[in-house]
Formats: structure tokens, C-alpha cells, sequence
């Protein structure tokens, strides 16, 4: 076993992406909730600060190129673009549930599509699944906007769609990264002079947008890029039902949010019956 390999090390590397991960939503809300940065503007400086961050990553090995392709960096600033406009309206922990359960609904009903099928243990948790998600999204007083709901699903089914697309791509994935991200970036600039009219730039937003873009979502994703080399397919899985209820406890402690029943019991059932698909399919 090597120092690369030794479980305390992909343990700590595991953590450090998991808080990465929850943090893109913490700043995000903050940035969209708290000050008056406009979402197009916090998505073009969120995506050019992650590919100047991956860019200078993959420069710094010389045997890595750019990869990436023009579909994948659709789907990614896709993601980026409906994620920002979403959590102008939605709390950390519904936002970040949102995108978890459609992102792992999404990959997992492409699989049932290609011929993969469900054990009863799995066509059980993948009910619960949509269940939970049902119960966030049924009218009533404490239910989310549901534009901004759609947003999110919007992101969180591009990204799906992303992830879909990266098991199958040429190249490192660092590199694959960096270059979709690039991609994005002049998407990022048309979006943002489509809504000029609206634009809003604030000095606090600006943080937030760089440190999503270049800590939460470069450095964020070149550490889980280094944990993945020791965790199995399913652990890599499981280890991410982790991001909602950290994006939900972080938005109660740093944003003031309200951790209501429903999104207490949405949470159990939608986490727990993508456990089951996971475990299921390990088992």
C-alpha cells in the first residue's frame, strides 16, 4: 500500500471534496440570498475562476493535456447556470437535496434504459427515492418556489447528464474538467450579456462566485478526483448522500434556514432509497 492509497489519506481527501461539494451551495445561497450579485454574473465569474484554477492544475503536470468536448461543457454550464438562478429562491439543504436526488434518479434511470435492471430491494428504494423527492415538492406552506424547484432538477439533470458522459470520456479526468470548463466560460459571457439589464455586481458576490468556482468546484473537484483512486464505485456513491445533510446543517448555522419536517422527512426517504439502489446493486 502506498501513501497515495492509505485509507487515512483517501479518508481526509474524501471529507475535504464532501465539504467542497456542500460548500458550492452555502456560497451560492449566500452570494444570492445575502448580497445583490446578480446569477448570471456570479455563473460567469464561477466558471472562469474554476477553469483558471484547473487550467494552472493541469499545467502543472506535463504529461496532461486539455480535453473535453463542446457537449460536455454545454451540460455543465447548463448545470452552473440554472444552479445559480435556483438558489436565489432556495434554501441550501432543499436546493442541494434537489440536485443530489435528481443527479442519482437521472444516471440511474439511464442505466434502467440501456438494459440494467432493478432487484425488488432496488425498484423498493428507487420509489422511496421519488417518493421523498414528492414529498419536498407537494404544495403547501413550507413546499419551494416552484420555478426555482424546476431550476434545480434543470441542474441537477444536467449534471447527471455531465457525469454520464465523463465515464465514457477520453483523457484524465482533471483534464477533461479543465477543458469543459473552458468551454463554458464564452456560454458564461453570452448569458451574462443577455441579461445585462439586470446586472448587479457586488464585492461580497464576487467572492463568493470566486471562491465557489476556484476552491468549491476546482480545487473541490481535483481532490475528489484524487480520493476516487481508492474508493470503489459504490463507496464514491454512497460517500456523496453526505452533501445534502451538510449543505442543510451548514445553511442552519452560517444562513439562519429553518430545518423543517418536510425537508427532514423528503431527506430520509430520498438519501435512504438511493442507499438501497447503491447497496442493492453492490450486494
Amino acid at each position: 500500500m502506498t501513501e497515495a492509497t492509505s485509507p487515512l489519506r483517501i479518508a481526509a481527501l474524501t471529507a475535504l471534496a464532501m465539504l467542497a461539494f456542500a460548500a458550492n451551495s452555502l456560497l451560492n445561497r449566500l452570494a444570492l440570498a445575502e448580497t445583490a450579485m446578480d446569477a448570471a454574473s456570479f455563473t460567469l465569474v464561477r466558471i472562469a475562476s474554476g477553469a483558471l484554477v484547473l487550467w494552472l492544475l493541469v499545467r502543472r503536470q506535463s504529461t496532461a493535456r486539455m480535453a473535453g468536448d463542446w457537449p460536455g461543457a454545454a451540460a455543465l454550464f447548463i448545470y452552473a447556470a440554472a444552479f445559480s438562478y435556483a438558489y436565489r429562491e432556495l434554501a441550501a439543504g432543499t436546493g442541494a437535496l434537489l440536485l443530489f436526488g435528481t443527479v442519482q434518479l437521472t444516471m440511474m434511470g439511464t442505466g434502467f434504459f440501456r438494459g440494467e435492471r432493478l432487484t425488488p430491494v432496488q425498484t423498493a428504494g428507487f420509489v422511496l427515492a421519488l417518493l421523498g423527492l414528492g414529498v419536498l415538492l407537494a404544495p403547501g406552506v413550507t413546499a419551494p418556489p416552484a420555478e426555482a424547484a424546476i431550476l434545480m432538477a434543470l441542474a441537477g439533470l444536467a449534471w447527471g447528464v455531465y457525469s454520464l458522459r465523463g465515464r465514457h470520456a477520453r483523457g484524465t479526468p482533471l483534464a477533461m474538467t479543465a477543458g469543459n470548463f473552458a468551454r463554458a466560460v464564452p456560454m458564461a459571457v453570452g448569458l451574462s450579456m443577455a441579461a445585462a439589464g439586470q446586472a448587479r455586481i457586488d464585492p461580497s458576490g464576487m467572492m463568493y462566485a470566486v471562491l465557489s468556482g476556484a476552491l468549491a468546484s476546482g480545487v473541490g473537484y481535483a481532490i475528489w478526483y484524487s480520493a476516487l483512486r481508492g474508493l470503489s464505485a459504490t463507496r464514491a456513491a454512497s460517500v456523496q448522500l453526505s452533501v445534502p445533510v451538510i449543505a442543510a446543517l451548514g445553511g442552519a448555522l452560517l444562513l439562519s434556514e429553518t430545518l423543517t419536517l418536510r425537508l427532514l422527512l423528503a431527506s430520509i426517504a430520498t438519501l435512504g432509497g438511493i442507499a438501497l439502489v447503491i447497496l442493492a446493486r453492490r450486494n
